[in-house]
């Protein structure tokens, strides 16, 4: 049988990959980096890939439109330390419910995955209402990035 999360692919023409260093601030005593952080990561690859194909919250925001995240993840595998060069790989899945899957993988400065997770975000028009169609300026980006065939 064939989980639902499983019938959604990923698109991996619209994976971005963005380097970031890890701060002194973002570890625990011992340069281990703290759990919590692995989140903001996943945010700045959100950022990186809005800010490359055309999709960032302030493009939402002028369109009437706000996408909380109602579902995050996150599995570790490695530690990430203080001073490495990490590499965060963003991919959109491509879902036909409306809302944005992202999917993560966090490589250390080695190479090696070191987390993996993923958030969900849905549509929220400017009234306080989630939205349970795709909507116009979505869909358009969405063509305009070859998501719709």
């Amino acid at each position: 049988m064939m989980r639902r999360k499983e019938q959604y692919s990923e698109v991996t023409a619209l994976t971005i990959t963005q380097e970031i260093r890890i701060r002194f601030n973002e570890t625990d005593p011992l340069g281990i980096v703290w759990h919590g952080n692995y989140i903001t990561y996943f945010e700045d690859g959100r950022e990186a890939f809005g800010r490359k194909h055309g999709i960032t919250y302030l493009d939402i925001h002028a369109q009437g439109y706000t996408v909380p995240i109602v579902k995050s993840s996150c599995e570790h595998k490695l530690p990430l330390k203080y001073g490495d060069v990490a590499r965060v790989e963003t991919t959109i899945v491509d879902t036909p419910a409306a809302k944005i899957i992202y999917r993560f993988k966090i490589y250390n400065g080695a190479g090696n995955l070191a987390c993996t997770g993923e958030t969900v975000q849905v549509f929220v028009n400017d009234e306080g209402m989630m939205v349970l169609n795709y909507p116009p300026f979505f869909e358009e980006w969405r063509k305009k990035v070859g998501l719709e065939k």
